[in-house]
């Protein structure tokens, strides 16, 4: 599936979740409720996956993105006032260690989805 297709199935689920929850749970219930919606439609979502981190030849840590959608984009939900560098820096850390080229940030703090796309 094209990158384009899938992040419009992955924002039209969002969508779904906040309209049925409607704004300002706590993170992971919004998370669980996605993947369900996903599911639903089709798409296959990893959560919490571990990815180890190396720098030079030594283990330092493992990195745990909240979902994965069809091992391509990563989806991380926020309930935030209003997405800031930090978020941004996180997700272009998270697709540099997962080697993905694709991450949405998604905020269900507001009536209104928030959605931010990041690409590497």
């Amino acid at each position: 599936m094209e990158t384009n297709d899938l992040t419009e199935k992955i924002i039209g689920a969002a969508h779904k979740v906040l309209f049925a929850l409607k704004p300002g749970l706590d993170e992971k219930l919004y998370e669980r409720a996605l993947v369900i919606e996903l599911a639903k439609q089709g798409l296959t979502c990893e959560q919490q996956k571990n990815f180890p981190v190396h720098y030079d030849t030594h283990h330092i840590g493992t990195l745990i993105p909240d979902l994965i959608v069809e091992q391509a984009i990563i989806v991380d939900p926020k309930v935030v006032t209003a997405f800031n560098d930090s978020h941004l820096a996180q997700m272009l850390g998270y697709l540099n260690i997962t080697g993905l080229k694709t991450a949405l940030l998604l905020n269900f703090k507001h009536a209104k989805l928030g959605i931010k796309r990041v690409s590497n």
